[in-house]
């Protein structure tokens, strides 16, 4: 899975997740052998991000610089 993902459908969380941005992803090979992604939403008073459907993302590469400045923000 990416390390990013572009939130696609936040129905039923729109407080956790803002529809069309991007998020962190992190590594959970349990939660996506369950079709879940763990992802640092908007609440980031859990570090080690929620677990969400991955049918609520797409995944997506970003140029490197991009990718830096995300990792660097914490976003």
């Amino acid at each position: 899975m990416s390390d990013f993902v572009i939130c696609i459908n936040n129905d039923s969380n729109p407080g956790s997740l803002i529809l069309g941005k991007v998020y962190r992803t992190l590594p959970d090979a349990e939660a996506e052998a369950h079709n879940m992604l763990r992802v640092v939403d908007e609440d980031k008073s859990e570090p080690d991000g929620y677990l969400y459907p991955a049918s609520m993302f797409a995944p997506i590469e970003l140029p490197e610089v991009a990718r830096r400045a995300l990792m660097a923000a914490g976003d």
